[in-house]
């Protein structure tokens, strides 16, 4: 059985449970446990390697002593042990040094909570886990990004919402492109999937000749979650990747703190995030910045964040929606662009095609790629194209990380062509900070179409409407 077949029957078999009444509280208990078992096969490895390790998990709330002789225990002894012993223990350990494990594994579980309520299936499904995946073999841990894929695609589903999901592909081309190198600062102040976090990981290890550099990665690496369920996720993931101690992944709001009081060892070389859009924050948030920058949308208030944390010569790598491409005439946006494209070389733009993100939202997003040390004096623009074979991307035809090739070719030998264009800073400024430049050779092409061709792409644009207004119609009745 595969992992990924696997965790879908783990998750058919808590549907069975009247007590979690939704894919969000399934997936929350999958993910207790599975971090649970993790940590116990961790700690196997590090009892065969030192013989002198000692746990600070008591013998009795150790995994491999419940979970593997669940089979033995009532109902009673059961949920007694998880709801009265395990979870009180682990939510009141007292650990004064942050920068430890378990100081981690206690953070995770102040908000972690048992919801299943049957005996019987939480037995089955401890079996499963302790039989079925072994963590220490490098096999199933190189597996867990599966079932981390596997369990952000529930995610989708169950929350209905795209904040948690980044497409791979696109993390992973943005990762290639910044090019982070072995002891510089990287952050993501809203990570939601995490999968910058896993791409840049992934990428550094490349580099990666000693366990000195592992530790590197360790201390370098800084990403910031308001949710508990993907800080959860994330921790895991990177015990995975050997990183034994995440202990700059934190779990809060990088917001609520003062962005003039930033020390510059505290600034970073690289940011790769993809904001979180539509989110209002409480007033008192908005003192943490300065008068003119003010706005209560999150999104516009960590684009300033990455003013004041940024060093000098650092990079930012981020996709925005066309939403903010578009130039408004809310005087706080146009303040915020005015100071990215004095103090930003705001050099490249991708524009990506509708339904990237896909099943959420049809929206055309595009990646930004800055650099702090010039003022910027041009704009590259590069349309992303379907594949030929696509009419859209959806769900069962995602973008893939072979499409950003062409891209790749282009960047360090750039020309215009029916997919790249340069914009002047000046046509900018002139455009009233406007950076939703359309691609020229699409606009003269269609100059080029006759009456009557144009007439014929007029009617079936109407025709369309039309059925979607029925549509509509339909759905509302």
């Amino acid at each position: 059985m595969s992992l990924i077949t696997l965790i879908k029957t783990i998750q058919d078999i808590m549907r069975k449970d009247p007590w979690l009444d939704w894919d969000a509280q399934r997936i929350s208990q999958l993910v207790w446990m599975l971090f649970l078992k993790i940590i116990d096969d961790k700690e196997y490895e590090q009892e065969k390697n030192n013989k002198k390790y000692k746990s600070p998990i008591p013998t009795k709330l150790r995994w491999r002593n419940w979970a593997k002789f669940s089979k033995w225990i009532t109902w009673d002894e059961i949920l007694n042990f998880i709801n009265n012993s395990l979870f009180p223990w682990l939510k009141k350990l007292k650990i004064s040094n942050k920068n430890t494990l378990w100081y981690i594994i206690k953070e995770i579980f102040n908000d972690s909570y048992n919801y299943m309520k049957s005996w019987v299936l939480i037995k089955e499904i401890l079996n499963k886990l302790e039989t079925k995946i072994d963590f220490t073999k490098s096999n199933d841990r190189h597996l867990f990004n599966d079932i981390y894929e596997q369990i952000l695609k529930d995610l989708q589903s169950a929350w209905n919402s795209g904040e948690f999901y980044t497409p791979r592909a696109v993390t992973q081309f943005i990762v290639e492109m910044v090019n982070p190198k072995l002891g510089e600062k990287v952050m993501d102040p809203a990570c939601g999937t995490w999968w910058f976090l896993t791409c840049t990981i992934e990428y550094l290890l490349k580099e990666s000749k000693s366990p000195n550099d592992i530790k590197t990665i360790e201390d370098t690496i800084y990403w910031t979650e308001l949710k508990q369920l993907p800080h959860s996720l994330a921790v895991t993931n990177m015990i995975l990747h050997e990183i034994e101690i995440p202990k700059n992944i934190k779990h809060g709001n990088s917001l609520n703190c003062k962005v003039s009081d930033f020390l510059e060892s505290e600034k970073v070389d690289c940011f790769v995030m993809n904001p979180p859009f539509g989110g209002i924050v409480q007033d008192w948030v908005l003192d943490n910045f300065p008068k003119k920058f003010q706005t209560k949308e999150t999104a516009y208030l960590f684009l300033v964040y990455i003013f004041y944390r940024l060093k000098n010569n650092g990079r930012v790598w981020i996709v925005l929606p066309d939403g903010w491409i578009i130039s408004w005439e809310k005087t706080t946006e146009i303040e915020i662009k005015k100071k990215w494209l004095k103090e930003f070389n705001l050099h490249t733009i991708i524009r990506l095609p509708n339904w990237v993100f896909s099943p959420y939202t049809g929206i055309k997003t595009n990646l930004l790629f800055f650099t702090k040390w010039t003022p910027t004096k041009e704009i590259w623009y590069y349309e992303h194209p379907l594949p030929a074979w696509y009419k859209t991307y959806n769900k069962s035809k995602p973008i893939r990380i072979e499409e950003f090739e062409v891209e790749k070719v282009w960047w360090n030998n750039r020309v215009e062509n029916k997919n790249a264009w340069k914009v002047s800073i000046e046509d900018i400024v002139k455009n009233n900070y406007n950076l939703d430049i359309k691609n020229p050779y699409k606009i003269a092409k269609e100059k080029q179409l006759t009456k009557e061709e144009l007439i014929e792409k007029i009617n079936k644009n109407l025709e369309r409407s039309r059925e979607i207004l029925e549509l509509i119609k339909k759905l509302w009745n």
